[in-house]
């Protein structure tokens, strides 16, 4: 008798459970995910840490005096300051394009494809649902 030699039956059969339980590779090459198109950095938008205010190239700020269409980058470093809290321009980070996604990009395949939602299409879900709700409550009046 060895010392070597295993004495459970499941550890001598270890060895050949373990191959087929490993599922069998697919045939099919994966499928190439779509490179997304490059984005232009003048079009990103720019957030307040201090405040949350978030500046937008394609609507300027009328109250500083700024058009429409001027990249973050063009502003003034010395003279621009957050309209809302006087903040200056190194307050503001980068959020990136109106029409990105919000979140951590690891999290956008999760959440039944919510997660993939821009915030303009989140808030008019939310909306949406909530009167909806509330229609389902006040028609509750009508009920005898």
């Amino acid at each position: 008798m060895s010392i070597d030699a295993p004495t459970d039956p499941a550890e001598s059969a270890g060895d050949d459970t373990s191959i087929a339980s490993e599922a069998p590779a697919s045939l099919e090459p994966p499928a190439p995910q779509a490179e997304p198109a490059p984005v232009d950095p003048a079009t990103h938008r720019f957030e307040c840490r201090s405040c949350g205010y978030v500046y937008d190239p394609e609507e300027g700020v009328r109250k500083l005096g700024i058009e429409p269409g001027t990249p973050f980058a063009e502003l003034d470093p010395a003279s621009f300051r957050c309209p809302v809290c006087r903040s200056k321009v190194g307050a503001f980070k980068d959020i990136g394009p109106r029409n990105k996604p919000s979140g951590f990009e690891e999290n956008l395949d999760f959440g039944l494809g919510v997660n993939r939602l821009t915030p303009g299409q989140k808030n008019v879900l939310i909306f949406s649902a909530f009167a909806l709700a509330i229609a389902f409550f006040l028609s509750l009046y009508s009920l005898r």
